[in-house]
This record gives C-alpha cells, structure tokens and sequence, in this order.
C-alpha cells in the first residue's frame, strides 16, 4: 500500500467513527503499527486535518477536511459508476438528471489515471420491465421528507378503494418495478406503505411532523426486523 493510499484509508477510518476512537483500533484496521499511526496523524494535521486526541485517549477527526484530489480504488470506481447508471435508468426524471451530473461532476476531479477507469467500467445495467407510475409525485414527496413535512393524499389501494390520508414520509423505496413511500399514517396510526401509482394526489402541507425522520426510520427498521444498513 502507497503511504498516499495509508493517508487516504486513516481518514476514511476516522470519518466512520462518530466518537474519539483509539489508536489500536485504527492501526489494527489499518494493518500497520503504532508508531506509524501516530507519524499518519501528525502528517495530516500538517496538511490541514483536524485530528483531535493523544495516545492512550483516542482520535476524532473534526469536520471540514478533504484530501484533494479526490481518490477512489477501482472497485469504488465501479460501484459509482454501477449505482448512478441504475438511477439514471431506474429512478425518475430528476434523480435521472441529479445521477448523470454527479458522475460528470466526480470524472471533472478525478486524476487521469483514475478517470480513465470511470471512462471505461464496462459494468451495465440491463433493460428491465417499465417502473410504475410516480414521476409526477416523486419530487414532490422527496421535497417532504428532506423538510420533515405532512402529506395529504389521496390513495386507491390494489382493490380500487379511496382514502384520503394524512402520512409523515420519512423514506422511499426504489424497487424494479414499483417505488414506495415508508410513512406513518395519521389514519391507521402506525407505520404503512404506499406505493406512488396508486397516489392519485398529493400535497406538501406546512406542517412538521412532530418527530424526526431518522427516528421514524430506525422505528420502522425495528418493527420490520431490518438491519441499520
């Protein structure tokens, strides 16, 4: 490993850890010794880091630090490349748009070598059946749930029947063929799923609902019985 790669791979460490971390656990991840774990760290403080911590206490790195250029392997590379042609095929108009200018945006930073493996992934995504409705809706409803706000729909579900509800989004799902909304809903008083088809309308109320979307999320993830990804 190039002491470059050591450098970038010690940040990605430090990135992943939310409290101060020791440097055992670092160096062990990292498969080289203390001594120069300890002389890593120095030299990204000299560059601008801010890796705050002793020995014997542990290290956190504070906000704000890239390392230019931007440096990705090559199995990184790939899975870029991979997931943002899914979403430019599978997603809706904009996330389409949002996937194509992020991967123009990474290859305009990326060294020369390593743009020419983003050039060249030859990873595909195949044609797959057409995804349900929903493009209409879907900003709409990525809007409320970036802004923790209620949404007042109407629903037909798979017999045909009419509801009006109010619904806290706080996730949506990407599936081949169908996209669905994880709310909770006012009405049913517990956690449901809505799949954007069947949404004949939708609207973005200026109300927050009361508790936070991660909360929601990691409430969801446990009546569901799945794992924190």
């Amino acid at each position: 490993m190039s002491r470059a790669q050591r450098l970038l791979d010690l940040i990605q460490q430090l990135r992943s850890y939310r409290r101060p971390v020791s440097g055992a656990v670092l160096a062990e991840a990292l498969g080289i010794s203390l001594r120069t774990l300890y002389r890593d760290i120095d030299t990204l403080n000299a560059q601008g880091a801010h890796i705050a911590g002793e020995p014997g206490v542990g290290y956190v790195l504070r906000p704000g630090f890239m390392l230019p250029p931007l440096m990705f392997s090559e199995e990184e590379i790939e899975a870029i490349v991979l997931g943002s042609r899914w979403v430019a095929d599978r997603a809706d108009a904009e996330l389409s748009a949002a996937a194509r200018t992020a991967l123009a945006k990474i290859a305009a930073v990326l060294p020369p070598d390593l743009k020419a493996s983003l050039d060249t992934s030859s990873l595909l995504i195949g044609p797959g059946n057409a995804v349900a409705a929903g493009d209409t809706e879907l900003p709409v409803i990525r809007s409320a749930i970036r802004s923790e706000r209620k949404l007042r729909i109407r629903y037909l579900d798979g017999s045909g029947r009419d509801s009006r509800r109010t619904v806290w989004p706080f996730a949506l799902g990407f599936f081949d063929r169908v996209r669905v909304v994880v709310a909770w809903c006012e009405l049913r008083e517990g956690f449901r799923h809505f799949r954007t088809d069947r949404i004949a309308r939708v609207q973005v109320t200026d109300k927050r609902y009361p508790r936070r979307r991660q909360v929601l999320l990691k409430e969801w993830r446990a009546s569901e019985g799945i794992r924190e990804q």
